[in-house]
């Protein structure tokens, strides 16, 4: 009975990543132009399904190879789980949950890196380079990289310590944004005579609806990242990431506020996602207090970032980089910053702020160290930066990656699919 309470909970929270494509599905077509719905529509469902296949053939068995160098390792291809001597499924797979549904759990992960892409790109890329750019990045890399610390690889025996995936998912898709933005250049009209020019998404109570979904599923992001539906540490999961995620969006739209004199509804949205992102690192091991902190900070991140970008004439039309990329790093770091908010028991067995075990002491203390967070960061750094720009470098000086000038000002909608998301209410957009 216990087995089958933590593999509903896990599917149940399956289900809410699950919904979180929806979410940035909404988030990235309500901040862009109406002439790219449709491509931005066909990219997030093109990424979810093509992942999950990919994922089944190789990538859960590239992120979980069993014994490997630390480095690389595959299990082989396709799903094999593990059977009972009758050959029924093996139930002992896992404490807390099935084969099937860690499978399906970790796979809904996989498919958000490149979705956080997608929107850093949207709007000037072709979506055939993006498709091949999706397919390497969430079949190869992201398994890869998650096995360095998910799958028992080097990263995890230094100590580093990422919960849920600020470094992980978040920055993985972070750096891959960061270098796609620079390689690709700006959208047409986004940056004129030095000067900045706003480009207005065409539904901001759509992106508003995404970001609200987004933080639903942010409840199945982390707290199924217990890996059980144990009460105690569910709950205060649940807790610090609601938290975290208010505290970013209050102090984003309080700092946008002083600096540009205007209630800026975007940046407030973007302060809410930059504080789950923020916590997800350590959600698990911070106390309340610690989790506003570490959102409050994110939020005020996400302002400053914002404008760095900007001011660097990277054109990231959703905020992708300051989000999850900048937030991401500063999540990750912030566990070896405010370490465990816990103490130890007489068994010697290190509990968590809601009283559970989650460590030794020795497992501990090499996660209170801020060197192993920062270790993390730069090894995440090195796989996304070089992987991904070799990725798109090579697709640019070969068939391209950008759009004609006179399709991205008629909208790849028209171009890309021959298709109007809106065909009664066309807007002359040049």
């Amino acid at each position: 009975m216990e087995l089958t309470t933590h593999n509903v909970w896990m599917m149940i929270c399956t289900a809410l990543v699950f919904f979180m494509h929806l979410g940035f599905a909404f988030l990235e077509i309500g901040l862009t132009r109406q002439k790219n719905t449709i491509n931005i529509l066909f990219k997030n469902i093109f990424i979810i399904t093509v992942g999950l296949l990919l994922y089944c053939f190789v990538g859960f068995n590239l992120m979980y190879p069993g014994d490997f160098n630390g480095f690389l390792g595959f299990a082989g291809f396709g799903l094999d789980a593990p059977l009972t001597a009758s050959g029924g499924l093996d139930l002992t797979y896992n404490e807390g949950y099935t084969y099937w549904t860690d499978f399906l759990f970790q796979g809904m992960f996989a498919a958000t890196a490149a979705t956080i892409v997608s929107g850093a790109v949207a709007e000037r890329m072709k979506v055939g380079p993006f498709m091949i750019f999706t397919i390497i990045y969430v079949g190869l890399i992201y398994p890869i990289a998650g096995s360095w610390k998910w799958g028992g690889g080097f990263l995890d025996g230094l100590g580093f310590y990422d919960f849920a995936g600020s470094t992980l998912v978040h920055s993985v898709g972070g750096w891959a944004a960061l270098v796609a933005v620079c390689l690709l250049g700006s959208r047409i009209g986004k940056f004129k005579d030095g000067k900045i020019q706003a480009i207005p998404g065409h539904n901001i109570p759509l992106a508003t609806a995404g970001v609200l979904i987004l933080w639903l599923g942010w409840f199945g992001f982390n707290g199924g990242s217990v890996l059980s539906a144990d009460p105690e540490l569910t709950s205060l999961v649940l807790v610090t990431t609601c938290l975290a995620a208010a505290a970013g969006g209050v102090v984003s739209a309080i700092a946008s506020t002083i600096m540009y004199k205007n209630l800026d509804l975007t940046m407030f949205l973007n302060g809410i996602l930059g504080g789950l992102v923020g916590i997800t690192a350590g959600a698990d091991v911070m106390s309340p207090t610690s989790a506003v902190i570490i959102g409050a900070i994110a939020g005020l991140l996400i302002v400053f970032a914002v404008s760095f970008i900007d001011k660097l004439k990277l054109d990231d039309p959703v905020g992708a980089i300051a989000v999850h990329l900048v937030c991401g790093i500063w999540g990750t770091l912030a566990v070896g910053i405010f370490g465990f908010s816990a103490v130890t028991n007489d068994a010697g067995e290190f509990l968590n702020a809601s009283g559970t075990v989650v460590a030794t002491v020795t497992e501990a203390a090499n996660s209170l160290s801020f060197l192993p967070q920062l270790y993390g960061v730069l090894a995440y750094a090195a796989i996304c930066i070089i992987s991904s720009f070799l990725i798109i470098f090579i697709m640019k000086k070969t068939v391209g990656i950008r759009v004609s000038e006179r399709e991205e000002l008629e909208g790849l909608d028209a171009h890309e699919h021959g298709m109007d998301a809106y065909p009664d209410f066309r807007l002359n957009e040049h």
